[in-house]
């Protein structure tokens, strides 16, 4: 039994009326009457949730998997059992690493009903999340008491990186781009040795491509269709280093290259392309060979799930030469990874130059949402002049560190950590597109 804030408050004023006493002794006589009423309608409250017939049905409805940085719907189904309506409060136990301790729903539930209560939930960090009881205050006829119903259902779901971004776009047929999303449709430029088929020629086709053979049989202009080389090597790198610890919006760069990731393998296997993952930091971390099986995403995800850091510089050199002897085959390299000054990202280039010499490479690394902020803020005082002035710095060494990388002829995205993810698939669109892979 629990009582509530009503009444402490008539206790309270209770208490005041007799100690008025002092006033008048009227006083007492008026404490004693409120105080004799107050403890039969209290007596009848007690009664009223008290009843032997009052009682609850509780289920919990929840994916075993849970998607990171995405919300996440839980249900809670629940049976009145009783003959009278009940106004109650109900209290899910979250996973600890929500650190939410005033969550609550009030609901009132009609006699011999049952509804099913919905809530969502947005994880920031992979791992098992462990749900707890859930508890149901029903509140008395004149809310002065609660009484509780306790479930003990605990489970224990499991937070992956996001693939409601495959789910809810579809992201990514070919065919058919999501525009929604900001994936771009390239249009492609020269083309594959891999012949498709013959069609009439339309302004805007490549003039190489007609078919002069063809054109003079059908007295039209006739064109040559290429499909895409397929069965490519794509590897997504993610440097799981202590830099890749940075948060945004409640989420790490780690986890942002993550769910990139799976988004870009997802991508590729859809264009037939072979999807593969290397984590690194000082060694090698994980290691899935690229194919295009049907359960390569599934494998990529699975390795995905519990990839964590030791705070530790990521090692480019130990990847050259992993990937020297480990990988034969010309492949597109996407590295996710950050560079916070010029410097940073010199200390690594001969091993990028190295690794750009035997395959592809793409360097992805992330703007400072933060600073971005800052530089576009008006400045009003001195303080906010010197802010804005390192923030432009900051931000004007990133377009220097992408210039480098480019003169050493790499590929290299500067995206915000939250565009990642469709900023990194426009670019392969746009590299396979113009057969740079």
């Amino acid at each position: 039994m629990f009582i509530t804030k009503k009444t402490i408050i008539a206790l309270i004023a209770i208490a005041s009326i007799f100690a008025a006493n002092s006033i008048s002794s009227i006083f007492t006589l008026v404490g004693a009457i409120f105080l004799i009423v107050f403890i039969i309608i209290f007596l009848f409250d007690m009664t009223s949730i008290y009843s032997s017939n009052i009682g609850f049905e509780c289920q919990r409805k929840c994916d075993n998997r849970l998607s990171n940085g995405d919300k996440n719907t839980i249900s809670l189904i629940i049976t009145n059992q009783s003959d009278k309506s009940l106004s109650t409060k109900i209290v899910d136990e979250l996973p600890d690493e929500f650190q939410i301790r005033d969550f609550e729903i009030v609901e009132t539930f009609a006699a011999r009903t049952t509804k099913e209560i919905t809530y969502s939930i947005t994880p920031k960090k992979r791992g098992s999340y462990t749900f707890q009881n859930v508890n149901i205050f029903v509140e008395s006829r004149f809310k002065l008491l609660e009484r509780k119903f306790k479930f003990e259902i605990p489970f224990t779901a499991k937070v992956y990186p996001s693939y409601n971004i495959i789910r809810n776009t579809q992201l990514l047929s070919p065919t058919n781009k999501s525009r929604e999303l900001g994936i771009k449709n390239v249009r492609k430029i020269g083309q594959s040795m891999e012949f498709e088929n013959i069609k009439e020629y339309v302004k805007g086709d490549d003039y190489r491509t007609i078919n002069w053979k063809a054109s003079a049989r059908k007295h039209q202009l006739m064109c040559n269709v290429y499909d895409d080389e397929q069965a490519q090597q794509i590897y997504c790198i993610i440097d799981k280093g202590r830099g890749m610890q940075q948060v945004f919006n409640g989420m790490t760069l780690l986890d942002y290259s993550i769910n990139a990731t799976l988004a870009l393998s997802h991508v590729a296997l859809q264009h037939k392309d072979n999807a593969g993952l290397i984590t690194f930091e000082q060694n090698i971390s994980t290691h899935v060979p690229a194919s295009k099986n049907v359960r390569q995403l599934n494998l990529i995800m699975e390795a995905l799930y519990n990839e964590k850091t030791d705070f530790k510089y990521g090692d480019f050199a130990n990847l050259y030469e992993y990937s020297k002897k480990q990988i034969s085959k010309r492949s597109l390299f996407i590295v996710f990874t950050t560079f916070d000054s010029m410097v940073s990202m010199e200390q690594q280039l001969p091993f990028l130059k190295l690794i750009s010499q035997r395959h592809t490479l793409l360097v992805v690394f992330f703007n400072d949402s933060e600073m971005e902020a800052l530089s576009e803020k008006d400045p009003r005082t001195t303080n906010d002049y010197f802010t804005q002035t390192i923030a432009e710095k900051f931000i004007f060494e990133k377009k220097l560190i992408i210039n480098k990388l480019k003169q050493s002829g790499i590929y290299a995205l500067l995206s915000r950590p939250e565009q990642v993810s469709v900023n990194a698939i426009n670019k392969y669109v746009e590299m396979k597109a113009r057969r740079i892979i």
